[in-house]
């Protein structure tokens, strides 16, 4: 039997929303009427070195949306950014109730910018949940270069055969594996709690 000690959770797209993937930026360009071929191209040209921390969210403003004149201010569009992040409570619930067993230690790991990651902590409630937020931004690498996974799992000392990942997309689930982690592929807060039951062998108090 595995004894699981680490317990790794994505942010976007299972603690919450996701926080300016194509979703999100779909609805910028219907709110604020960008042209959206041009705003994708601009977007794919620095959102690496702004999730990797290279740049900072004025910088990725000024290439993606401010390098022309616009009828909106630049405090208008990062409002509507930040308002993208919704929390997803019945996942941060389950967090939360695994903090009570002594036996995990709580971490992320999830590819966000610096600006974005750090308003969607405090957002999401989840500070005093994780022990340590193991972010793009920070890692100065993203998901899902098996880079990313080995620079994560060195950072928090864990064993990757005692170390579980909560993602919602299989790109990211399969080098986890590859390394040696245990990984549940998320679908619904409904779907997560039996599969932690199961792969950590408890019993989490019902919703």
């Amino acid at each position: 039997m595995t004894t699981i000690q680490h317990v790794f959770f994505d942010i976007g797209g299972v603690l919450g929303s996701n926080g300016w993937d194509r979703e999100q930026r779909s609805r910028a360009v219907e709110t604020f009427q960008l042209d959206p071929d041009d705003f994708q191209c601009r977007h794919e040209e620095v959102v690496g070195e702004w999730e990797e921390g290279r740049i900072t969210l004025d910088e990725y403003l000024d290439i993606a949306i401010f390098h022309t004149r616009r009828s909106f201010s630049r405090r208008e569009f990062v409002d509507f950014m930040l308002a993208q992040s919704i929390p997803n409570e019945p996942v941060v619930g389950i967090a939360r109730q695994l903090t009570g067993e002594s036996r995990f230690t709580l971490m992320t790991l999830n590819n966000e910018s610096d600006e974005l990651n750090r308003h969607r902590i405090e957002k999401f409630g989840i500070g005093a949940i994780f022990e340590a937020f193991l972010s793009s931004c920070w890692l100065g690498v993203r998901k899902p270069t098996h880079r990313f996974y080995q620079r994560a799992l060195a950072i928090a000392q864990a064993d990757p055969a005692k170390s579980l990942f909560i993602d919602d997309r299989t790109q990211n689930i399969a080098p986890a594996r590859a390394l040696g982690m245990s990984a549940i592929l998320f679908e619904s807060a409904e779907q997560l709690r039996p599969e932690l039951e199961r792969v950590l062998h408890l019993d989490l108090p019902g919703a």
